[in-house]
């Protein structure tokens, strides 16, 4: 049964705006492994679409209280498919609400990354 359902769009020239003005923004919105895809530095269409998978959690679980940018994680398989690992609040969060699976999807194209999220309750 799908619980939540979220999406977001980055425009790509305001998030780097964002980010040259503001160069702690990177660490803060951030943990180190989302960074890179092995030893690849990830380009900055990337970190938009990982932003907005994040915000696009928040809208699929419906609340956010207590939640901080590094308790959502995105990273990718060995096939580069990626996934949001959940700690500390947004895990409790999902927990709370039945939450046994998450799907994310990524994209960008045309100056925008988006990213869509299902917050699935597993029986």
């Amino acid at each position: 049964m799908i619980v939540g359902i979220g999406v977001d769009v980055v425009d790509l020239a305001r998030f780097e705006r964002a980010l040259s003005r503001t160069p702690a923004l990177k660490s803060r919105l951030f943990a180190d492994v989302e960074l890179t895809d092995g030893d690849r530095i990830l380009p900055l269409r990337s970190l938009a679409g990982r932003f907005a998978a994040k915000e696009a959690l928040i809208k699929a679980l419906g609340e956010s209280t207590g939640v901080r940018w590094h308790h959502m994680q995105v990273v990718s398989n060995s096939h580069g498919n990626p996934s949001l690992q959940l700690t500390d609040a947004a895990s409790r969060i999902a927990a709370r609400k039945g939450i046994g699976a998450i799907h994310l999807s990524m994209s960008h194209d045309g100056g925008i990354a988006v990213a869509y999220v299902i917050a699935e309750a597993v029986q």
